[in-house]
């Protein structure tokens, strides 16, 4: 699994007009699953999505984590983060979960995050979504599992 991560003062989420879910100051994690993907690399995406040390120290320094500063966490499936774009001018999406797999292992990625902290958000599985952030830096990661 991937995730994009950006620190954000604030994000959310919109769907058909509607506000799906949103958050303060936290992480937006674009989230990609791709062939081969399990539970457990979904754990291993969690734990780096809670305990990834982005968030600034009194000193300045980037040394603490999301739930050190109290932050959100707003996931939002993004599908293409699994393409190939090293060949050609158009991505290859071989390497994507198939959107069945992709979308439980989402949810299961979804559900163990808001079992775990109580500041999560999400936009909806295969949804054409519109993300709105203020990005905080910017400070962008790509986290892999």
């Amino acid at each position: 699994m991937k995730a994009l991560i950006q620190r954000v003062r604030r994000a959310s989420v919109t769907v058909e007009g509607r506000r799906v879910g949103a958050i303060d100051h936290g992480l937006l994690a674009l989230v990609g699953v791709e062939k081969g993907d399990d539970e457990a690399a979904a754990e291993r995406l969690l734990h780096k999505l809670l305990h990834y040390r982005v968030f600034s120290d009194a000193a300045g320094k980037m040394n603490l984590d999301l739930q050190q500063v109290d932050g959100g966490l707003l996931l939002v499936s993004q599908f293409t983060l699994a393409a190939d774009t090293r060949k050609g001018l158009r991505p290859s999406f071989s390497s994507a979960a198939p959107p069945a797999d992709g979308e439980r292992l989402f949810h299961y990625l979804l559900d163990r995050a808001e079992a775990t902290w109580p500041k999560v958000a999400s936009g909806e599985f295969a949804a054409n979504m519109q993300v709105e952030l203020i990005n905080d830096g910017p400070v962008t990661f790509l986290l892999e599992s």
